[in-house]
Formats: structure tokens, sequence, C-alpha cells
């Protein structure tokens, strides 16, 4: 017991787990909510560009789809610029990206101009500097209680998607969408400038030594080989784990809706269950958080895949309208810690000086796993003319996930074995 309280840095004034540091991460959450915006908006005025710019629904999708790709590739770069010059650098550039590009989308006359003020600006230089690099920065302020930490920041995304698409929908019909992104692109220099000055302050020094982790019982002794795997093998692993995960997350988010309507339920009832699942998110990612500093971001990650399989397997067997909101919930409260585990397991495996950029690149890939997780599942239902066969999809590849995470805890296990007997 002893060397694990060595392990866990004591709170200092300005330090780790100090009142600065929850105030930085309370900051930071209202960073995410508001960076969300340019992500989660897209969705909301698609049927206005459509009509805007007089063009089928297909190509009306392409600015989302430029939003997610900008938003996946934007955080690795972001977060290998906040490895280099710290949070506050990204979220700089990340405030101005997002004005400018809900300014240039306004005032864009012409889809492709639109599709790239929503890729280049709100997606790459925008959005993604609020996602990963402020994911990797709360990570160094917070030991104790890092895993909570981490999911109260990350929450911001899901609280994002809640309060945007609300808002907007409000003044899109209010004062129409042209006006309503120029607002919010004032909006965004206005909160985010002063708000990003905040996190000037530079990360405290980060215990980077031979340590024993109290969460996990385990040794973590060399960040040189994490696991006793070469780092580049464990990253890759974790973003093979993100995208399966994604992609079998997916299916309910993307497809629910559509699957209300093909039951005859309606659109509405889809759209309320969405709506739960987000919420029920939140509620998992601050449980999930509490759970990880108990046990360690491994076994939060292998609880959280496992459980979301299960909920997953239930869709297949429900198709009543009361327990669809049921298995809904339940998907929601299964799956929304499981993202803020990568990052809290890199924090413990990675030194600290790579945890910006290697939290951008895990993250990319469950974006990109749940692009191709919601694209697939369409095509699949193209094929069969049913969801049954994209929800066997998806838990297959929730499987992939599950056998990933237990070769990781396997070797964490023989790694624990071997690190007491070479300190002998």
């Amino acid at each position: 017991m002893p060397a694990e309280q060595k392990s866990i840095p004591l709170a200092t004034p300005g330090g780790i787990e100090s009142p600065y540091a929850w105030t930085r991460l309370a900051i930071s959450l209202l960073l995410m909510t508001i960076g969300g915006s340019g992500v989660y908006t897209v969705s909301v005025v698609l049927p206005r560009i459509q009509s805007e710019f007089g063009v089928a629904r297909g190509d009306a999708s392409l600015p989302y789809s430029a939003a997610m790709i900008g938003f996946g590739l934007g955080g690795v770069f972001m977060g290998r610029l906040a490895d280099r010059f710290g949070v506050m650098t990204p979220v700089m550039i990340g405030a101005l990206g997002l004005g400018g590009g809900f300014l240039a989308a306004g005032a864009s006359g012409t889809l492709w101009q639109f599709s790239l003020a929503q890729g280049l600006l709100m997606g790459f230089l925008g959005s993604a500097a609020t996602f990963a690099p402020l994911a990797a920065d709360t990570s160094k302020w917070f030991s104790r209680n890092r895993g909570i930490a981490i999911a109260i920041c990350m929450s911001g995304n899901y609280l994002a998607g809640a309060v945007w698409s609300q808002v907007l929908r409000y003044y899109f019909d209010a004062v129409g969408w042209r006006a309503t992104y120029s607002g919010m692109g004032l909006f965004c220099l206005a909160a985010m400038l002063p708000l990003a000055l905040v996190l000037r302050r530079a990360t405290p020094p980060q215990p980077d030594a031979p340590a024993v982790s109290s969460a996990t019982n385990q040794a973590i002794t060399d960040k040189s080989r994490p696991l006793g795997l070469p780092p580049a093998l464990l990253l890759t692993l974790l973003c093979v784990a993100g995208v399966s995960c994604c992609m079998a997350m997916s299916m309910p988010q993307v497809h629910i809706v559509a699957y209300c309507g093909d039951l005859g339920f309606g659109a509405a009832r889809g759209a309320e269950m969405l709506s739960l699942m987000l919420g029920m998110g939140v509620v998992s990612r601050l449980v999930s958080g509490w759970i990880s500093d108990t046990i360690g971001g491994l076994k939060t990650l292998l609880l959280g895949s496992v459980l979301q399989g299960i909920a997953l397997m239930m869709f297949l067997f429900t198709d009543g309208l009361a327990s669809l909101y049921v298995v809904a919930g339940m998907f929601g409260l299964f799956q929304g810690g499981i993202v803020p585990s990568y990052a809290l397991i890199i924090r413990e495996h990675f030194s600290p000086k790579v945890v910006g950029g290697h939290v951008g690149t895990v993250l990319m890939c469950t974006l990109l796993g749940m692009a191709l997780g919601g694209w697939l599942c369409g095509v699949i239902f193209d094929w069969t003319g049913s969801y049954r066969a994209a929800f066997i999809n998806g838990t297959a590849w929730n499987l992939l996930n599950v056998c990933i995470v237990l070769f990781l805890l396997w070797r964490a296990r023989q790694y624990s074995r071997l690190a007491p007997r070479a300190s002998r």
C-alpha cells in the first residue's frame, strides 16, 4: 500500500487535483459543449440546405460527411499541437476556425462552399480542437479522480448534441439558417476566446517514473514498452478496437429513426429514442468515469463493450414500442462510457508527452467506425430489406472489440507478474 500511495500525487495549489484543476475541467466541459456545435448543426440544417441549393438529399448530406472527416483528421493534428505548445493554442485556433466557419457557411453561395466551411473550418480547425486536446489535457490534471474527470469533460460532446440541436432548430425557424449561422459564429468567437485564456497555465509536472497503479493493481513500469508491447502495436490495437466498437455503436444511433419508421411507429418516436440514448449516454459517461477510477481503463472498456453487445442483441428480439424505448435507454446507458475509456487507457500506458496525439489518433478511429458503421448498416439493409442482418453485423464487430480488450487485459496480467521478478 505505501508504494501505491506514493504513486498518487497530493493536491497542490494550482496543481494536480487542485481547485484550479476542477475549475479548468468546468471550462473544458463548456468549451467542448460549444465546440461540438460545429458537428451537430449540420444534421439540423440539412433539409434547409437541400431546399436552398436545390440539390438531392444525398448531395445535401455531403457537408455532414465533410464535417465528420475534418473532425476526425483534425483531432490528430490538434492533439499533436497540444503536446508541443499546450492546449490553449489549439483551442484558440478552434475558436477562430469555428467562428469563422459559421460566418463563412452562413454567407456561402454554393453547396461546395458550404461543405468546405463545414469540413475545413468548422470540422478540422474548429470542433476537432475542442475534443481530443481537451480530453488529453484533462487527464494530466488529475490522478486520483482521472477517470471521472475525463468522463465529465467528454460529456460535453453529448451535451452539444442535446443542447444545440434544439437551440438551433428554434432559431432556424425564427430568423432563418443564414442569420443563425452568422449569430453562432459571433457567439463562438466571443465565448471561446476568453475561455481559452483560462487554459494558458502549463500542465503540472507529470509523474512518469516506475509506479504501481492502484486502480488496476498491476505494474506499469516501462512506458517505452507498455504492457510489454511495442508502443506502435498497442496504439494500433486500440485503433482497431476503436473502429470495431463504434461500428457496433453506430447501428442504433444512426438508424433508430428509420428503424422505428419501418416498424410503423413513425420518425418522431425514433427521434425521441435517439434523444433518450444521448441523455443516458451522459449518465453512462459519468458512472463509467467513477468506475474506471476503481478498476482502471481496460476493465471499464471491457465492461462497456460487453454490455453494449448485450443491448445490441436485444434489438434483435424487440419490436414493440415500449420495449424499444427500454432497450434504447439501456443501449445509451451501456455504451456512453466506452470512448472516454480509450483516453484513460492511453494516459495510463503511454508517456504524457504523446498523450494528445495518441488520444487524437484513437478518437479519429472511433469516428471512422461511426461513419463506416452507419454506412455499412444502410448497405446491408438495402441488400436484405431488413435491419436484422445489420444488428448481427454490429454484434460481430462488438465481439472483435471484446477480443482485443481481453488480449490486452491478459497482457496486463502477464506483465504484472513479470515486473516484480524483474525488480528483484
